[in-house]
């Protein structure tokens, strides 16, 4: 048989029987790292939309397709693009954003802020019929990536979808258990452990008769043997619960690791630094935790190395050219032209696709004209978190740094390791909290997704990081030796102002050209403290932003009542503010809204939208005056 898929890979015969599987099978694939897995699922999404059999064909609305991240549905995105024939119009969506449709449909009028919480609700709102109301119809056949990852609400979402419908719905879900990482999720050893292959048993359980499994065994991502030499422990990892068994298993990856060919030194070498400036491959270094990734971060940054840090899964922030198409226009609605003619004049660090970005509004605004967005619609899906994850910024960073989960998933030309601990330091440092299975897994995941080369650097040195509050919660800070030690804090999502646009010498569109010319992520900003007035009880002075002695902003209430809670160490210490606070970059900028009467009074139209700097990284207390350091 002809492959028509010109410049795609032929598919092998594991492959071709996944994709030729009919619409109302249920499926579960096991898919090995770097098995080909993204290149079948749009194969089978083709073979579902265009069965020769008219009867037997699936319209893209009838196929729901789910992932974990906004970079995983972006790449199955691209990849039906560039590859796919008739499946272009399906849609792929990370579960947020579907339990957010879900919950909408059900709901209208309903707020749910949390990312745990919305899941939790789409979960009870299918239960109950959510997706028979209105308009709405079940889905036909159900896609779902990486299930090894689905635990806790999240598997009983699905479940409770394959459930309610099992009778008029087919699926194909692929995962590998080997590379199951997110049991950190759950907080309770004896639950984390219950989670373990616990959707691969509820399939094989509710579908005795007719569950069809298939096996991806090849390897297509690695190149060299450099890149292999991981994946043969990939089937040991796949039933891996023995904390002894796990040990072993982490020591014998650990030295494969560590071969000295393999060594490239640590982030201080010149010749290391010359070749993370110097190559045009994509490349990621990944950290086990988010210490470690921020403090890599600082170490490149001070090196001029440009990099991206990678931020966690859930989070979405909007393309700031959103505010300024909203904002250029007075129109109630954009035809596509004129869509195409703004978007030229934004200023934007990548080649935007205009015709994918205006297909994707079109879909949350579609105005009540032939081809217009309607732009109250898409002013509204902002400031209710529906904007689409398809019109997301895209990655272009060649250099990424990563922890270990947030890269899961995607696969570079070259992955540089920081050289992992003995299983005896692990044990030193989280005694009864180690769970060893999971740490030979994330190692696994972190050593096969490179494509040609892997190496591995000695690891920097950290400083005290601690947290206030409860375990997993609080702010995290740089702390010492002694109780009271205050030296930093750790900059976070929402910690810039987003209910008034940020304004310098009374000149809110001034500062907004500003931020559009000037402001790229990556490049440093400092917190300067207003004066020494608390804004309220439990909250710190207010601080300006400032981006090389220009104001871009000001922090939010939100970071105010952490450093205050970082700051009061007990009932009797009087807290101390920092004259300024140095080391915070600039990760994104940013679309949000706020009420019309404050972009109005400033200047920026009725709109309600304006563009903020989102700010991440390790802030350093520094004096004002000779920026020293500053403690208690």
């Amino acid at each position: 048989m002809t492959d028509a898929y010109l410049d795609s890979p032929p598919l092998t015969d594991e492959q071709r029987a996944v994709v030729e599987q009919p619409w109302d099978a249920r499926v579960l694939v096991t898919a090995g790292a770097g098995a080909g897995k993204t290149h079948t699922l749009v194969r089978r999404l083709d073979a579902l939309c265009g069965h020769e059999d008219p009867e037997e064909a699936l319209d893209a609305a009838d196929i729901l397709v789910l992932t974990f991240s906004r970079a995983a549905a972006r790449e199955l995105r691209e990849r039906i693009a560039r590859h796919g024939e008739r499946a272009r119009r399906v849609r792929a969506q990370t579960f947020d954003a579907w339990a957010y449709g879900v919950l909408r449909q059900a709901h209208p009028d309903g707020e749910w802020a949390g990312f745990d919480e919305r899941i939790k609700a789409a979960a009870v709102a299918i239960e109950k019929g959510a997706l028979e109301i209105g308009e709405a119809a079940p889905p036909t056949h159900v896609v779902i990536d990486e299930v090894q990852d689905l635990l806790g609400a999240r598997r009983e979402l699905v479940e409770t979808l394959l459930d309610r419908y099992q009778d008029s719905c087919g699926f194909t879900v692929v995962g590998d258990a080997a590379q199951s990482v997110y049991g950190f999720q759950i907080v309770d050893p004896r639950e984390r452990v219950a989670e373990i292959n616990r959707f691969f048993d509820w399939l094989r359980c509710s579908y005795p008769d007719d569950l069809v499994e298939l096996r991806l065994t090849g390897n297509f991502r690695a190149t060299t043997p450099e890149a292999r030499v991981a994946l043969a422990h990939g089937p040991r990892l796949q039933h891996l619960t023995d904390p002894a068994d796990a040990g072993t298993l982490y020591e014998e990856l650990r030295e494969l690791l560590l071969d000295p060919v393999n060594a490239m030194g640590d982030l201080d070498d010149e010749f290391t630094l010359a070749g993370l400036r110097d190559s045009t491959d994509t490349c990621a270094i990944l950290t086990r935790d988010n210490r470690e990734a921020l403090v890599v971060s600082e170490l490149l940054h001070a090196r001029d190395v440009e990099h991206r840090l990678r931020r966690p899964l859930e989070e979405r922030p909007v393309p700031h050219w959103v505010a300024e198409l909203l904002r250029r226009t007075e129109a109630t609605g954009l035809t596509e032209d004129r869509f195409r003619s703004l978007l030229t004049q934004i200023p934007l660090p990548y080649e935007p696709n205009a015709a994918a970005l205006w297909t994707t509004l079109r879909r949350v605004a579609r105005g009540s004209g032939r081809n217009v967005i309607d732009l109250s619609r898409l002013r509204r899906a902002i400031a209710e978190g529906r904007f689409p994850d398809e019109a997301a910024d895209p990655e272009t960073a060649r250099i990424i740094v990563s922890t270990v989960h947030r890269a899961k998933g995607l696969e570079f030309d070259r992955v540089i390791m920081l050289t992992p601990p003995t299983v005896a330091e692990l044990h030193k440092r989280h005694k009864d909290e180690l769970d060893l299975p999971a740490e030979a897994r994330a190692l696994y995941v972190a050593m096969t997704r490179s494509r040609h080369d892997l190496y591995y650097i000695t690891p920097p040195e950290l400083p005290q990081f601690r947290r206030v509050g409860r375990r997993g919660a609080g702010r995290r800070y740089l702390g010492g030796w002694r109780p009271h030690d205050r030296f930093g804090v750790v900059a976070e999502t929402g910690d810039v102002c987003r209910d008034d646009p940020p304004c310098h010498d009374g000149d809110a569109v001034a500062t907004q050209t500003y931020l559009l010319e000037r402001v790229r992520s990556g490049q440093p900003v400092v917190l300067r403290k207003r004066h020494d007035m608390p804004m309220g009880e439990s909250q710190s002075p207010p601080y300006a932003l400032m981006h090389d002695r220009k104001e871009i902003g000001e922090v939010s209430r939100q970071f105010r009542e952490a450093l205050y809670q970082v700051q009061k160490v007990n009932r009797t210490w009087s807290p101390w503010w920092p004259d300024e606070i140095h080391g915070p970059r600039i990760d994104t900028l940013e679309t949000v809204t706020g009420s019309t009467a404050a972009g109005s009074n400033a200047g920026l139209g009725d709109r309600g939208v304006w563009i903020v700097p989102r700010i991440i990284g390790v802030g350093r207390f520094r004096r004002a005056d000779n920026d020293k350091e500053q403690g208690a």
